[in-house]
């Protein structure tokens, strides 16, 4: 009987893992359509990234009420407890990420609308590989209960930050010398400081995937 309950334990904590990185997966796809947007200025890719924002603000309610009943009906302790934890302060992260990336595409779209004849031109795919890398770590050592790699992902996160405080700088002088360029160069802003955003998603992620394969609590520790 003991061997029963431990192989549903079991069970349903892969359901709640599998449910979770299919999450994870959408907002990166998120990620990338908006990027196809700005680049490309397709109404196909602004679309597609709407409609994935609904099935992640649909499938955190899911994993929520899977994690809610599995607290109830498992009374989970140790890594079990930990490993719901960890998911429910996840999930805010990646429903949060994909309001980021939501905004990034109507953001691209503004820009399309407002671009002139001599657009700025920064270099925001190096950001969106950035933060796609982070994300796609942590995702893994959540698959993995791997956590060997996310120290680098805490420490990436001052790189984006890096990186966007270089476009800030680069969009601002662009529109000292070309003061008909303001609209479409704030909507590059809001869309580099949703990367920047995200990226602090995946640190926060990160720790909490750290909490769950070790019991150490990062947050707030220099």
């Amino acid at each position: 009987m003991k061997n029963t309950a431990n192989t549903l334990v079991e069970a349903e904590i892969e359901a709640i893992r599998s449910r979770m990185l299919l999450m994870g997966g959408m907002v990166v796809e998120m990620i990338k359509f908006a990027l196809e947007g700005l680049i490309k200025g397709s109404e196909e890719s602004f679309q597609k990234t709407f409609e994935l924002e609904e099935k992640v603000n649909d499938a955190e309610v899911e994993i929520d009420a899977l994690c809610n009943k599995f607290i109830v009906l498992r009374a989970p302790a140790a890594y079990d407890l930990r490993f719901v934890l960890c998911t429910l302060r996840m999930i805010r992260d990646i429903e949060r990420i994909g309001d980021e990336a939501e905004k990034m595409a109507r953001m691209a779209k503004f820009f399309h609308d407002d671009v002139n004849t001599d657009p700025p031109k920064p270099n925001l795919s190096l950001m969106v590989t950035d933060v796609v890398q982070m994300l796609e770590k942590v995702l893994n050592a959540y698959a993995r209960d791997d956590d060997a790699e996310l120290r680098k992902v805490i420490n990436f996160d001052e790189v984006v930050d890096e990186k966007f405080k270089r476009t800030l700088n680069d969009l601002m002088s662009f529109i000292i010398d070309k003061k008909d360029s303001v609209g479409c160069c704030i909507d590059l802003i809001f869309f580099a400081k949703a990367l920047e955003r995200i990226g602090d998603h995946a640190k926060n992620m990160s720790e909490s995937v750290i909490f769950m394969i070790r019991g150490k609590d990062l947050r707030h520790v220099g």
